[in-house]
């Protein structure tokens, strides 16, 4: 069997998809005020333009997309299904939200409830998409 690229491509874009969903509405909406409120601390704008929010899309998209990839490289060792695309989501979880919180929790950059609520939202919406994203996989025959 080989990489379905097409197939991992759409599954990316839909876990990605699902990803940003959920950003926006825990992010841009239910946490909102605290985020300004964390911004205004640091003496920064909580006004997002179109260059960060371009790039909170785009790092959203490319999380579903390196889920996918993970997932259909693991499946030969795992086997297809939601158990291989939890394994895979949790994988791409622990660096790109776990880690990736530590240094701002270290130095203390936001409040914890911030962090833990990142880092929570972060292995849902990961997973979930990694799982709804391999639904849409299907390895190519040769």
């Amino acid at each position: 069997m080989k990489i379905n690229w097409t197939r991992v491509i759409l599954g990316g874009l839909i876990a990605g998809l699902i990803v940003n969903v959920c950003e926006f509405l825990v992010n841009g909406l239910l946490l909102r005020g605290e985020w300004a409120a964390a911004m205004k601390a640091l003496n920064l704008s909580s006004e997002m333009g179109i260059f960060p929010t371009a790039v909170f899309w785009l790092w959203g998209f490319l999380i579903g997309l390196y889920s996918l990839w993970l997932y259909t490289t693991i499946r030969p060792h795992f086997g297809a299904g939601p158990k291989t695309a939890v394994i895979a989501g949790i994988a791409v979880w622990i660096p790109s939200s776990l880690l990736a919180m530590a240094g701002p929790a270290a130095l203390h950059l936001f409040r914890y409830r911030l962090i833990a609520a990142g880092v929570a939202v972060g292995l849902v919406e990961i997973v979930i998409g990694t799982v709804v994203g391999a639904w849409f996989y299907k390895e190519q025959r040769h």
